[in-house]
């Protein structure tokens, strides 16, 4: 399979390229990243593509771990080129995710905040005992990455917050407490506190805790290397092959969908 990797040179990008550059299912067929990037024309695989700002028609998927903002016109370039989609960008504004539902409609896209099988499984066993245990547990979320993280809290722990509140059909809008401080009371049955810690190198760790008043549960995923997601994504973008049109998740690559 050809493949387009976006954000080349971000630390996603590199691993996907380092992963794919190794492995004889796949072709890389352009590194792209933005206009002003220094390095612009050099070799970032020994023997392989050259940075580049745009990627030209080659690709039978894309893979992209940009930046939000970048993500509408390089998918809509994509959508017209009849191009796969691979998307890790987090992020996104409503627009933004609307772009993405639009060119959906044209190729197949595989998005996800979070492209390991681990945590997508942990996604599917978190929504279900949500589900079997309600609000009688207290649900408490908490996340850590690296200090050069720009986000928070993590699009992992947007989707743990989204799973959880799926298990109990309510809305994770109305449910959601983003940390705490001062005195804020006894703590309401049915809330849902998500926590965003950031500091050194930390890849990825994500925890969901439930917290009953006999018993405690808790579902842990750590990211040992960014390798996880590179190959998850990796994977995601063969399944592409073949699919229909439509926007799908890591749950539809793995099956748990």
């Amino acid at each position: 399979m050809k493949i387009a990797v976006l954000g080349a040179a971000g630390r996603m990008g590199r691993t996907i390229a380092a992963l794919a550059a190794a492995d004889p299912e796949f072709e890389i067929c352009a590194l792209c990243e933005r206009p002003d990037f220094p390095d612009m024309g050099r070799e970032a695989v020994p023997g392989g593509p050259v940075y580049t700002a745009d990627w030209p028609d080659c690709a039978d998927c894309a893979i992209d771990f940009t930046f939000h903002a970048a993500v509408p016109a390089q998918i809509a370039r994509a959508a017209e080129r009849g191009t796969s989609y691979v998307l890790g960008t987090t992020g996104l504004s409503p627009e933004e995710r609307a772009a993405v539902e639009e060119a959906a409609r044209r190729i197949p896209v595989v998005a996800s905040a979070n492209m390991s099988p681990g945590v997508n499984l942990m996604l599917a066993m978190v929504e279900k005992a949500a589900a079997a245990l309600g609000d009688a547990y207290d649900a408490e979320i908490a996340e850590m990455h690296h200090r050069m993280k720009k986000d928070a809290p993590s699009g992992t722990a947007a989707m743990l917050l989204e799973a959880v509140a799926r298990g109990r059909g309510v809305d994770p809008r109305a449910a959601a407490v983003y940390g705490r401080q001062g005195i804020v009371g006894e703590r309401p049955r049915g809330e849902i506190g998500v926590h965003a810690l950031r500091g050194g190198s930390v890849v990825g760790d994500h925890s969901v805790i439930f917290a009953g008043d006999v018993e405690r549960i808790e579902f842990v995923h750590r990211a040992q290397s960014r390798d996880a997601f590179a190959a998850g994504a990796l994977r995601a973008a063969l399944w592409t092959r073949r699919r229909e049109p439509g926007l799908y998740s890591m749950r539809d690559v793995l099956g748990l969908a």
